[in-house]
């Protein structure tokens, strides 16, 4: 935690200051900026406000001293609740725009913590609340050059052992060797572990006909369902390098266990290919123009043309997610369906883009990640799927 970087968070962002709240560890954001260990016990309200300019302030009760002693700033403390709204109030003096972890109409449930009444508490003590959901992904979800080739790194690993599930797949259907969504799952686990990868205890789905239907599908032995010729096959599969700055690989290929996939598979893959592709250039000419592009307007893009082709009912999902240390990171997602993303695709900052549709047991979703670099120019690590895994 560097407050250098976080003041300079808030004036780049025309705000007076930020104001850290939590109680009962409902907070997770706050306690990986501020370097805090969440696991500790935290049984009453402390604040922490970081101003634009100038020294932090710690606000804590007097039965948990040491909750956050370890952060910079002077210490105010308090014990009854008449007494921490004097404090508060007086801590706030001078500061006009506080960011916190709150986001209007909970557009951005990802960074909306703080509760209904300590916002309101803040305001009527006329304060102007602000979202801290920009601020988090400059903090939080920008990739460094370490990041970015640790990224690289394990999607050359991903797309290697993607390849060879499928080839495992398809010489067990030659063969005539009995295997399943399971077999494949922990074929991949195994090859993860061979790797020097993790998935942090999330295993890559499998999915098999109206398994691929299913976005969320989960993979276990007892329902796992056999892989046979003319099947439709749907791996999802995501993991990075074992190390503190590995970043994710995440990418979803769907393949057919035959010669001639059915027409409307071919077309509902093809359209997602097609939505896929026409999200990343419109992502790309944004940037190269040096306009400001939203999670929300890329989602829409993609959602757009999809609905053109007459599938716009079939779509269960956003278009894509932030990627970072965790596979879904803090910084935008690209969304306006499940939620109304407002942040800025910023430089230096990583997300998938896949767009899925799943009508009547059937499923497609094609995934590959975009890495925006620091001078704003967009790239994909590795082969993007253009045409279906087919058994030949």
């Amino acid at each position: 935690m560097n407050i250098r970087d976080i003041q300079q968070a808030i004036r780049d962002n025309d705000g007076d200051g930020w104001l850290f709240f939590d109680i009962h560890q409902r907070d997770p954001i706050a306690y990986q900026i501020l370097g805090l260990d969440i696991a500790k016990f935290t049984t009453r309200r402390w604040y922490y406000f970081v101003p634009r300019e100038g020294t932090p302030t710690k606000l804590i009760h007097r039965v948990e001293l040491g909750r956050i002693a370890s952060l910079p700033g002077n210490t105010v403390v308090y014990v009854g609740w008449k007494e921490l709204h004097e404090k508060l109030k007086r801590l706030l003096e001078g500061s006009r725009r506080v960011f916190m972890q709150y986001s209007p109409l909970n557009n951005i449930p990802m960074v909306s913590f703080v509760d209904a009444g300590t916002v309101e508490l803040v305001r009527s003590m006329n304060k102007e609340v602000l979202s801290s959901a920009e601020l988090v992904q400059f903090l939080e979800a920008r990739v460094d050059e370490v990041g970015a080739a640790s990224h690289r790194a394990a999607g050359v690993k991903v797309q290697r052992i993607k390849d060879e599930a499928f080839r495992l797949m398809i010489d067990a259907i030659r063969s005539g060797r009995r295997i399943t969504e399971y077999d494949v799952q922990q074929f991949i686990l195994a090859e993860f572990e061979k790797g020097k990868l993790t998935c942090d205890n999330s295993p890559p789905m499998v999915g098999v006909n109206e398994h691929a239907a299913d976005p969320h599908f989960e993979v276990s032995a007892a329902g796992s369902a056999v892989i046979k010729e003319n099947d439709r096959v749907l791996i999802d599969l995501w993991a990075r390098e074992n190390t503190p700055q590995g970043i994710y690989y995440d990418i979803t290929w769907c393949g057919f266990m035959g010669r001639t996939p059915d027409p409307e598979y071919q077309k509902m893959f093809d359209v997602a290919v097609q939505a896929r592709e026409l999200t990343k250039r419109f992502v790309t000419r944004r940037l190269a123009d040096r306009e400001p592009v939203y999670g929300w307007q890329a989602d829409d893009v993609c959602r757009s043309y999809i609905a053109e082709q007459g599938y716009g009912s079939y779509i269960a999902h956003r278009t894509g997610h932030s990627i970072h240390r965790s596979v879904h990171g803090n910084g935008a997602n690209l969304d306006n369906l499940e939620t109304r993303d407002e942040r800025r695709l910023i430089p230096n900052s990583c997300f998938s883009i896949e767009p899925g549709i799943y009508k009547d047991g059937i499923g497609v979703r094609t995934e590959i990640d975009a890495l925006i670099d620091g001078q704003g120019n967009l790239s994909v690590a590795g082969p993007e799927q253009q045409k279906l895994v087919l058994l030949d």
